[in-house]
């Protein structure tokens, strides 16, 4: 078991680097969503830079850093399997469950995008970019208190923190729609 803290190593870099890729993703989708809309030639030629932007987050940093970290995970689990039997680790597996649903979601505006096929706002991918956060906010509440049932806090304070955004993405549309340039 003296491997073990270099697997776990492994295991956080990579969930890093992939939340890295979910965090900043949907900033470029807003980006390209933005730049559909403005005229030629500006469009084309952001369009084309946002394109192999995103293309190359997706598919170097963020899907090889998911299939890594699962990977890492599903060793740990091999070498620690009484972690199966703890109930914050099943609230921990379904909060995973709900990130690769949100990843590939994600792989689905991505795809679309780089077909030019724009069907959510800028404003939607905004908050659509706030998802991972929640995700990351409860994992690692659930993994430092190793509490089923405290973990609930760490959602209220998501709850919270989500209602925060909100107000905030408001009162920076208000300031982006008085001034454009904001």
């Amino acid at each position: 078991m003296e491997f073990y803290p270099y697997i776990k190593s492994f295991h956080l870099i990579f969930v890093i680097t992939w939340f890295a890729g979910l965090f900043y993703i949907p900033r470029l989708f807003v980006y390209q969503i933005e730049a559909f809309h403005k005229p030629s030639p500006e469009k084309e030629i952001l369009g084309k830079q946002l394109k192999l932007m995103a293309k190359r987050l997706w598919y170097i940093i963020t899907w090889p850093s998911a299939i890594l970290a699962t990977g890492f995970a599903i060793w740990l689990l091999v070498l620690q399997p009484y972690w199966l039997q703890q109930p914050w680790m099943h609230v921990k597996l379904t909060f995973v469950v709900l990130l690769i649903i949100y990843h590939l979601k994600t792989h689905q505006y991505f795809k679309q995008l780089q077909n030019d096929v724009v069907v959510k706002s800028s404003n939607f991918m905004r908050i659509w970019n706030e998802g991972a956060t929640f995700i990351l906010f409860a994992v690692v509440f659930l993994v430092v208190l190793k509490s089923a049932i405290n973990w609930v806090w760490g959602i209220v304070g998501i709850l919270i923190l989500g209602i925060l955004l909100m107000l905030g993405f408001k009162i920076y549309k208000n300031i982006r729609n008085k001034n454009p340039e904001a």
